[in-house]
């Protein structure tokens, strides 16, 4: 075969693969640049933003004001109690609750629910009992001892601690709705009412690792019956 036949196969051999690297290239390297949109549906189209001026209106807002003598319906959200967990305190600053909202009366089928609740969302992260030591925080520590590629890793909160037992229980459902610190919040995936039923649970959880004999009432603590735990076994002393 003619030299020039073979070069000229070449070339156009090594011009044919520069397509499919540069769409190889171009999918695999992040970019901040717009992708290439050949359809555009009404994807792009002139649009005011907000806090944008408009000469459409005489005011020039882009932003509309509500319809004078509006009445909002459904979505008010106007008790903080049930929505927020805060009611204004004595100094009529907004302070933590420390009891259920009235709609979410304290029933076994509250705890169970808020019980179900809990073992879906919660329990990966603060294990089952609440100790923080879910397969989540298990799989995170491993991560960072095995130093995999400088994995970091904060720790779930142990929900036991005398600062978290201590919190009220609107205190819990803020930190449930918006999260604090590495935790993210769940208002876009529980309800207000599965929330407060969740922290029930948490208050019944916490109050069953930290039980006292005090906390039973006098007329059952007396109809119990006592088990009696055998003695620990002596430590064995190795022989001289």
């Amino acid at each position: 075969m003619p030299r020039p036949i073979i070069y000229g196969a070449l070339i156009l051999l090594i011009l044919a693969m520069i397509p499919p690297a540069l769409i190889a290239r171009t999918r695999a390297v992040p970019s901040d640049r717009r992708r290439i949109h050949f359809i555009q549906d009404m994807d792009n189209q002139g649009k005011f933003r907000a806090q944008q001026v408009n000469p459409i209106f005489a005011d020039g807002r882009a932003m509309r004001p509500p319809v004078v003598n509006t009445v909002a319906q459904g979505e008010l959200l106007d008790d903080d109690h049930f929505n927020k967990g805060v009611m204004p305190g004595a100094d009529g600053k907004p302070a933590w609750v420390t009891s259920l909202p009235k709609q979410i009366p304290v029933t076994m089928d509250l705890v169970k629910r808020g019980q179900e609740r809990f073992g879906i969302y919660c329990t990966p992260c603060h294990g089952m009992a609440g100790y923080g030591d879910g397969m989540v925080n298990k799989r995170g520590q491993l991560l960072v001892l095995t130093g995999v590629n400088g994995s970091a890793w904060v720790a779930p909160k142990n929900i036991h601690e005398p600062q978290i037992r201590s919190q009220p229980v609107g205190q819990i459902f803020n930190t449930m709705t918006h999260g604090i610190r590495t935790m993210a919040g769940y208002e876009a995936q529980i309800p207000t009412a599965d929330r407060w039923a969740i922290v029930a649970y948490v208050k019944a959880l916490q109050r069953s690792q930290n039980a006292q004999p005090s906390d039973i009432p006098a007329d059952v603590r007396d109809r119990l019956e006592l088990i009696k735990l055998p003695a620990a076994p002596a430590p064995e002393v190795p022989a001289p």
